[in-house]
């Protein structure tokens, strides 16, 4: 069992090492395309972001009004058993 953790873990240091290495091989300047995909990746996360905030205050409107007409109604419930 101690042998095959000891090959898993040679395993995995050596895969970063080249994946280490060949990041370090490929570093070329950012040419004028890298750089316009890269603006308009920023434009769509920002997109996204905005998306999913305004996506989020409805969310927690929606719950708020369910959670308001849920205490309506046991209000009311408690006042009929009264």
């Amino acid at each position: 069992m101690h042998k095959l953790c000891a090959a898993l873990v040679a395993g995995v240091v050596a895969t970063g090492a080249t994946v280490s290495f060949a990041q370090t091989t490929t570093d070329a300047p950012a040419t004028h395309a890298d750089k316009k995909a890269a603006k308009k990746q920023a434009e769509a996360d920002k997109d996204a972001t905005v998306a999913q905030a305004k996506a989020d205050k409805k969310k927690t409107e929606s719950q708020s009004k369910a959670n308001e007409a849920a205490a309506d109604a046991n209000l009311k419930d408690a006042k009929k058993a009264q």
